[in-house]
């Protein structure tokens, strides 16, 4: 016979895992503090690693979901303060930390590194006032990098619209808090940069405790923030300690509401200095027309009083001008010289008769012999021929006697300017031509340079 013991059901394994697990659940919402050790990712984006001390070890797990929402992932080598409760996995026979909250054991050795940080980044200048970048005067549309739920969104748009009520605004999600954050901003501000549908960027927060805003001092937020080709504003909403993306940043501003007063001007502002801009340009340019006005009468006055003079000084000088030409017109030298000539010729004669006659005179008183009377003659007649001799040759080289013999003068009819070479003439040009008797009208049909 079997023992009453020996009769008891055996277990299966499933219910003694079962019976496990209801014998852990009194260890849940738990704190442990201990070293990571064999921190890693899954592909699914949870984390295992194991958490010990100097006598024990424990296998921790962190869901990906808890993971985002922490403010740093451990490293190894780093003690932490976890919360969590403690799981009997039944498919693997494994019992672990099951971690959602983790909390810093030794925020002076958090504060060592991000000094270190902080003394790299200064080195670069990345801190250095010459390397800010102004904002924009007026934008035609503000980035919003920051959590798509709470105030902060609703605070920076409720003023920026309050001050300029067209403007533009993009939202950037991002996540603000844990471990996520830091991968999140910077992804948002690239794609910010790449779209350029802004002008400037304003990264913000509704405040938060060092730990809290931990993201905030991360290299990669940092980075970000550099190599931005767009203005970035920051307004994380604390009152105490500087992070590292405020000092990098083009400017800082305490809060929201402070960043959004800070990248848009109020319309309202703008319109009134528009409007006194207009008034004061409307006197200036009414002085300026009245000088103008002023200066341009005193001009037509004195015109006024000079033109008469000036208007005789000039006639007086066109018919200077025209009695010179008058004087110095070939036509009119060579008919002054043709009436010298006869004038000559005429004085010649008279003078040759009178001497002829005295001659003749005296030869008769003194009974001259003819032949005396017959040289006198002949030299008279030999000094008129070669009088005629000079007379023709006169006659040859005036304009007349030059056209006498078949040449012409051909001027251009609007001018009246003598036409010397074919270059000063063209095609369908009216010409007159001076003959030796009468003047002919001509159109230029052909023209040979």
């Amino acid at each position: 016979m079997l023992r009453p013991e020996e009769a008891q059901r055996p277990f299966t394994v499933t219910e003694l895992a079962n019976e496990i697990r209801r014998e852990l659940r009194p260890l849940t919402a738990m704190l442990v503090k201990g070293e990571v050790s064999g921190m890693k990712r899954g592909t699914k984006g949870h984390y295992s690693f194991a958490i010990k001390d100097g006598q024990s070890l424990i296998n921790g797990f962190l869901y990906a979901d808890d993971a985002r929402r922490v403010t740093t992932l451990p490293e190894d080598g780093q003690v932490f303060i976890f919360r969590g409760r403690v799981d009997f996995w039944t498919q693997y026979g494994t019992i672990r930390f099951v971690v959602d909250q983790i909390e810093f054991d030794d925020v002076g050795k958090l504060r060592a590194r991000l000094e270190e940080l902080k003394r790299r980044l200064e080195a670069e200048g990345a801190f250095a006032a010459a390397r800010k970048r102004p904002l924009p005067f007026l934008p035609d549309a503000v980035a919003l990098l920051t959590s798509p739920t709470g105030a902060v969104i609703h605070d920076l748009q409720e003023t920026i619209w309050e001050r300029y009520p067209n403007m533009g605004i993009v939202v950037y999600p991002v996540q603000v808090q844990g471990t996520a954050a830091p991968m999140s901003v910077s992804r948002a501000m690239r794609r910010c940069n790449q779209e350029a549908l802004a002008q400037v960027i304003v990264l913000a927060r509704g405040g938060g405790s060092f730990e809290e805003l931990y993201a905030f001092n991360t290299e990669l937020i940092a980075r970000a923030i550099l190599d931005s080709g767009l203005p970035v504003v920051t307004a994380l909403g604390h009152s105490s300690d500087r992070t590292i993306a405020d000092m990098v940043a083009d400017v800082e501003a305490r809060t929201p509401t402070e960043a959004g007063a800070r990248v848009v001007p109020k319309k309202s502002d703008l319109v009134a200095m528009l409007r006194e801009r207009e008034r004061r340009l409307d006197r200036e340019t009414n002085q300026r027309v009245l000088r103008e006005t002023e200066r341009l009468q005193v001009k037509r006055a004195r015109l006024v009083q000079i033109l008469p003079a000036m208007l005789r000084a000039r006639t007086d000088r066109l018919a200077h001008a025209a009695a010179n030409l008058a004087r110095l017109s070939p036509v009119q030298q060579v008919a002054r010289r043709e009436e010298a000539l006869r004038e000559r010729s005429r004085r010649l004669a008279a003078a040759g008769t009178a001497r002829l006659t005295r001659s003749r005179n005296a030869l008769a008183s003194r009974r001259a012999p003819d032949r005396l009377e017959r040289v006198l003659a002949e030299r008279f007649a030999a000094a008129t021929r070669g009088l005629e001799h000079r007379r023709q040759r006169l006659l040859a080289l005036s304009p007349d006697g030059v056209l006498s013999r078949g040449y012409s003068i051909t001027q251009d009819a609007e001018s009246g300017v003598v036409i010397r070479s074919a270059a000063e003439t063209a095609v369908d040009r009216k010409v007159n031509i001076r003959l030796a008797t009468g003047r002919v009208g001509a159109r230029v049909e052909k023209v040979e340079p």
